[in-house]
């Protein structure tokens, strides 16, 4: 969806991609606000908003009574984490404990939550949130205290199938079926699709929560090698469906959890077109495909699919209110069934949650609420990523994601984030180590840093923090 309202973020986007390509160097003077008004045509406040921007994602920096300079912070090269090779096998190597010990911490408010999956509180519109459930209650039959309809709360469905045209879907609610926040989606389909024995396909690496109920399920989980940009390689794709008996595939098309990769929309189209000819279900977890930085939403893989291979699952949990619960899959030509699993398992989704969410989404408080969001961790993005390259050693390799949460940060090899995340944690500082986005022995050098905390010097503090005990190592 275009963002034709903020004249100056395309503005400055277009500065960047100008000094990325090397029109402008480190050191250039950029024009007075005063001459690009001339010559544009926008107004003084948005060409200073552009630069203030600008200042902001440290591409340029300001000199007093001298005008505005490319900074020397955008000439950095970033290296970028080196794409994974695990075994075409499936392996179950346990993770369980380094995962019970990193969340134990997760509501200790004196530890830096970098290990988090979620906003902050502090980002998220609270205030909203409860006047919408206060009127929930008040309209709701009984105060809500009834069982809703099975496919889940009609106004939800109505307006999440609308929400659809943002990545090019042509939903209605019919195509809907509403769950328990993203995770009891993919439940769904995984126990609907599966058996105990089978073997599924996903990224390495990948959410451990993921891994975690495939392998409840009794399921082998096949790891394809995985670029940290582009996400898996159609290669090890095709080679793993044309010779593996494969039951599914398992995906994050967009800034996926915890590499932030995306796959490029050929990429999306090709994987579409495999699970067709193999008839290999595809179950899509878009949960941050809303939480982009550029000017329109990404495409997903369900946006491709004409024959009902998809199904894709989302939920608000990652951008508006992680308690409530709300989700859903649009599960294509496998409704009946999945339907059933639902009605099997959890009967009904929450009726007063999910009609506050329906009424976000209806009344326009969602889409604004993501507007700023988004801008919140695109910036915040920038400034963990400089203040890694200004702390971290040298050959630390750091991620570069256009959307979602994530930071992928690749440590020397010598360096375990296992006996790191207990060293951090002696200075009351979380990581989320490597090793628990596989079931393979890999990453164990790796470790994913979330940026969903609001920016501060205390932060930064901490990062630099990171940063030396880290080289100290």
């Amino acid at each position: 969806m275009k963002n034709t309202n903020y004249l100056y973020l395309q503005f400055a986007d277009r500065i960047e991609r100008q000094i990325k390509s090397g029109l402008f160097n480190v050191g250039d003077k950029l024009p007075s606000i005063r001459e690009v008004c001339a010559e544009t045509g926008y107004s003084m406040s948005t060409v200073s908003k552009a630069y203030y921007e600008m200042e902001s994602r440290s591409l340029i920096e300001s000199r007093p009574q001298s005008g505005y300079y490319v900074s020397n912070v955008s000439a950095r090269i970033i290296a970028e984490p080196t794409p994974s090779r695990p075994i075409t096998s499936c392996a179950n190597i346990e993770r369980e404990d380094l995962i019970d010990l990193v969340y134990g911490s997760m509501m200790d408010k004196n530890v830096t939550m970098l290990s988090l999956g979620f906003p902050s509180n502090e980002l998220l519109p609270i205030t909203k949130l409860n006047k919408g459930m206060i009127q929930a209650m008040r309209q709701s039959p009984n105060s809500g205290t009834c069982y809703d309809e099975m496919q889940g709360n009609l106004n939800l469905r109505k307006e999440i199938a609308r929400w659809s045209f943002t990545w090019g879907g042509t939903l209605t609610e019919d195509d809907v079926i509403t769950t328990s926040g993203c995770i009891g989606a993919i439940s769904h389909c995984l126990m609907t699709l599966t058996k105990p024995g089978d073997t599924i396909i996903t990224e390495s690496p990948v959410y451990f929560g993921i891994l975690q109920l495939a392998k409840s399920l009794g399921l082998y989980i096949m790891e394809l090698p995985t670029n940290m940009t582009t996400g898996i390689e159609l290669d090890a794709l095709k080679k793993a469906l044309a010779t593996k008996k494969i039951t599914l595939c398992l995906l994050m098309s967009n800034f996926s959890n915890p590499s932030g990769s995306m796959m490029p929309v050929e990429h999306k189209k090709e994987v579409v077109r495999l699970m067709e000819h193999y008839n290999v279900p595809l179950i899509e977890d878009d949960i941050y495909g809303d939480m982009y930085f550029g000017t329109s939403r990404p495409t997903n893989c369900k946006t491709y699919d004409e024959s009902g291979i998809v199904l894709c699952c989302n939920s608000v949990s990652k951008s508006l209110a992680p308690g409530y619960r709300v989700g859903w899959v649009s599960p294509g030509k496998f409704k009946k069934e999945i339907l059933r699993t639902k009605l099997y398992h959890t009967v009904s989704s929450t009726t007063i949650t999910h009609e506050v969410v329906a009424d976000f989404l209806k009344n326009g408080r969602y889409e604004n609420h993501l507007r700023k969001i988004r801008q919140i961790l695109h910036h915040n993005s920038i400034n963990y990523i400089n203040t890694i390259l200004e702390s971290f050693p040298a050959g630390t390799k750091v991620s570069q994601p256009q959307g979602g949460f994530f930071l992928w940060l690749e440590l020397d090899k010598k360096i375990d984030t296992a006996v790191f995340y207990q060293i951090a944690m002696s200075h009351n500082i979380s990581i989320a180590p490597g090793r628990i986005f596989t079931f393979q022995d890999q990453f164990c050098n790796c470790m994913r840093l979330s940026f969903g905390l609001p920016w501060s010097n205390e932060l930064r503090q901490s990062i630099q923090t990171l940063g030396m005990l880290v080289s100290k190592m």
